[in-house]
């Protein structure tokens, strides 16, 4: 059966020298990779690689002083991985409503949620699909709540013409996990749009610690250089970063196959009228999957798997998990959970 994921994985020539090397913890390959994303997202892209998504988030939280008993919005039609980290700190997620037709957060809904706690609103971009850029970032800029665009699923997606991660918002996150792409086997990145900002994440994402002065000439830990703010250990090893650095190399070759993929499906689906197309005018996803509404789910699905496809509802809604509180209906939620199917567009597919 075709999968639905398959971690990408490029020649490694050097990864057996780097094992061997005695230098594995975040160093020149890490630094490389990060200078290989700011490359991809262009001019205003300030990276740090993280060696989970977790503590790519994490970062981010602590970054925008997001305490708990503090409340953020956020899609709950997202991976769980996306919504976790909030509630392991303590952190009340006010779920909003969805666009049924898109999968991505509904901005009249997140203008209805806005509390006096809301000190974040976290922009979920469904299995590679953009959401409303435009209008969630202006709701953030009119309220002075900062947007975090999650882009767990959507490495390479475009809105406007532009790829998300320089699409003016506040805050960019990525996961590098072994199904994304590109894949570190396990890590994320930090997009952060405001320099100062920017060093001030370096520093969360490394305990605080400020790498200039932190050792004297000696080599030895500097009693001058003090810590200022509590962190993380989140750096990214070299060996993770080696991985990404080569799989940079495959990121247009992999997008290009799965948009033709994209296309193919297109064709064939088309023209069935109980089959509704994942699509907006402004968007150029990466196809992480290829997103259609179908009339029955679960016969959609297995219809596919007979076919040798392996078809999937992806998520599931996670204000159904108790560890975020009380349950709340949401009729967009509810309607797009219903009949979201994604079908198999990985670059394997042409192979």
């Amino acid at each position: 059966m075709i999968p639905l994921y398959k971690p990408h994985m490029p020649p490694l020539p050097e990864l057996d020298d780097i094992l061997h090397s005695g230098q594995l913890a975040y160093g020149k390959y890490a630094k490389a990779f990060e200078r290989s994303l700011e490359r991809f997202f262009g001019e205003d892209a300030y990276v740090l690689a993280a060696n989970s998504f977790h503590m790519a988030i994490s970062v981010a939280i602590s970054l925008l002083e997001i305490h708990p008993s503090d409340e953020v919005i956020a899609s709950p039609m997202a991976c769980l991985a996306s919504t976790q980290p909030f509630a392991s700190q303590g952190i009340k997620v006010r779920w909003a409503d969805i666009d049924p037709y898109t999968g991505t957060l509904n901005p009249d809904s997140v203008r209805k949620k806005i509390h006096v706690n809301t000190k974040a609103i976290i922009h979920n971009h469904f299995c590679g699909y953009p959401g409303y850029i435009d209008e969630i970032n202006a709701i953030g800029k009119e309220y002075g709540i900062p947007v975090i665009d999650d882009g767990i699923e959507c490495f390479g997606s475009e809105y406007k013409g532009r790829k998300i991660g320089n699409c003016g918002t506040d805050i960019t996150i990525f996961s590098f996990n072994a199904v994304r792409i590109p894949n570190t086997v396990d890590g994320g990145a930090i997009i952060i749009k405001d320099p100062k900002l920017y060093r001030k994440a370096e520093l969360i994402r490394d305990c605080g610690i400020d790498r200039k002065n932190f050792r004297d000439d000696l080599g030895e830990i500097n009693a001058e250089c003090d810590i200022t703010l509590t962190g993380y250990s989140a750096t990214m090893s070299d060996v993770n970063a080696y991985i990404g650095l080569q799989q940079m190399g495959s990121i247009k070759r992999i997008l290009k196959a799965q948009r033709q993929q994209a296309a193919v499906w297109k064709k064939e689906l088309e023209e069935k009228e109980d089959i509704k197309i994942l699509q907006r005018r402004e968007i150029n996803p990466n196809y992480w999957v290829f997103g259609i509404l179908a009339p029955d789910k679960r016969k959609c699905i297995q219809d596919y798997r007979e076919k040798g496809w392996y078809a999937s509802g992806v998520h599931l809604n996670n204000n159904v998990y108790s560890v975020f509180g009380k349950e709340e209906t949401l009729p967009g939620v509810q309607e797009f959970y219903k009949h979201f199917v994604a079908l198999p567009c990985g670059w394997w597919i042409g192979e």
